[in-house]
């Protein structure tokens, strides 16, 4: 569903990205894992347009989308959370919502997408007209989650779902995101929580200062002793 091949990028003169190379299948929960500043949310915002990649190529669904601005990215069916949440603070939960079904050209489906999120996220519901500052951490993640599946997305990249957020709540969005991947959405995740990354997903990346040191699949690293080590605290 999704290639990077050969995907440099840099930032003035620090190259953040090294020729990196990742395929994420249909249906697949494929998680990066690695420390802070080792490119992962470098190689999001890449494949979301936000930043511009320097050489190498980003295919999706067979097509190339490197060139393209963010916006007709989105448009295709990718869904970005990105790290820190990002929600519109002072609009409501629901113009949030609304505001992540904008390029939706089928408006008269809208609802039974709304009805899906608030099945997911019942404390949206509950709090469908409160301001979207006031809301918790774990409640602005949910809605974060929320306004980026009213998109309708092929695939969801999630930059850091469980940054800052209690333990209990961590497990909530760990759960919330194997169901949306079961109900049919491919999922490219983020994490540093590497335990939680690796129980859900079926592949993995390791990268290190903008270098894709390992892959394989999930349970193999989760085995791997240099992996426990470095990223477990085993």
């Amino acid at each position: 569903m999704l290639k990077i091949k050969g995907l440099n990028v840099y930032y003035g003169v620090i190259h953040a990205l090294k020729n990196i190379n990742i395929e994420v299948n249909e249906g697949e929960i494929v998680t990066l894992i690695g420390a802070n500043g080792a490119g992962k949310t470098s190689t999001l915002r890449a494949i979301s347009g936000l930043i511009p990649i320097k050489s190498g190529e980003i295919t999706f669904q067979g097509n190339h989308i490197e060139k393209l601005p963010g916006y007709k990215i989105s448009g295709l069916g990718i869904s970005h959370v990105p790290e820190g949440r990002r929600i519109f603070a002072n609009m409501s939960v629901m113009e949030n919502l609304e505001l992540g079904a904008y390029l939706r050209k089928d408006k008269n489906n809208l609802q039974r997408d709304y009805d899906m999120v608030f099945d997911k996220f019942p404390r949206l519901k509950e709090r469908i007209k409160q301001q979207a500052g006031t809301l918790s951490g774990g409640e602005q993640q949910m809605l974060a989650m929320g306004r980026a599946l009213m998109i309708k997305p092929k695939i969801l990249l999630m930059d850091e779902p469980s940054m800052g957020l209690a333990p209990i709540i961590v497990r909530d969005i760990f759960s919330i995101i194997q169901e949306i991947n079961k109900s049919g959405t491919t999922v490219l995740l983020v994490e540093q929580n590497a335990h939680m990354a690796l129980s859900i997903a079926n592949k993995a990346y390791v990268i290190e200062t903008g270098n894709i040191v390992l892959e394989g699949k999930s349970e193999e690293l989760l085995n791997n002793d240099a992996i426990r080590s470095a990223y477990l605290g085993e």
